[in-house]
């Protein structure tokens, strides 16, 4: 468990940072990128948990969250360097699979394309499987560049459906309506 003794240390001052190999990066690498947009979408979910607490679906954002840093530690690893941690694998992806099954059982099938609304943890909720898709295509263009982890883009991509399920969830577990996309305006 990394010790976090100093908040700043002015090594990123000139726009490079380093990846856990401490082979030097620029900032606007692919994989910083791509490990960046992982950080946000676990930002956007905590966001989402404030907006609703003691909401059912509190004990598996959390849960994601963690997978989130996971992923995130595995991106900052370059190639070279053998990931020690916590890893996102096969297991990971089922079990997200399970997850949405289950939510998408209690939401029912849908009649239309929906506008990324509804009570307030139900738009955080949207507001970060966009941040989820972005964080996939870019870990897809550092996978035309290098390998990423197994696991990593099937990950990505479940659980961009997931927050879609759970944001369905919130809104009809809170009683409101879904708005519909109106193909005619």
């Amino acid at each position: 468990m990394p010790r976090l003794t100093k908040l700043y240390t002015g090594k990123g001052d000139q726009g490079t940072t380093h990846l856990t190999s401490g082979e030097p990066v620029s900032k606007d690498d692919l994989r910083v990128r791509a490990y960046g947009s992982v950080d946000e979408l676990n930002s956007a979910l905590g966001v989402a948990r404030a907006l609703a607490p003691g909401s059912t679906l509190d004990g598996l954002l959390g849960r994601v969250q963690n997978e989130l840093f996971h992923l995130g530690a595995e991106l900052s690893a370059s190639g070279k360097a053998k990931q020690a941690g916590p890893t996102i694998e096969a297991r990971h992806v089922q079990a997200l699979e399970m997850e949405i099954d289950e939510l998408m059982g209690e939401v029912g099938s849908l009649d239309n394309f929906v506008l990324p609304t509804g009570t307030p943890a139900a738009a955080a909720l949207h507001l970060a499987r966009s941040i989820c898709r972005r964080a996939e295509r870019e870990l897809v263009a550092v996978s035309r560049r290098e390998q990423v982890p197994p696991a990593a883009l099937s990950y990505l991509n479940r659980l961009s459906d997931l927050l879609f399920a759970m944001a369905l969830y919130e809104n009809k577990k809170r009683g409101r309506s879904e708005v519909y996309w109106d193909s005619r305006t």
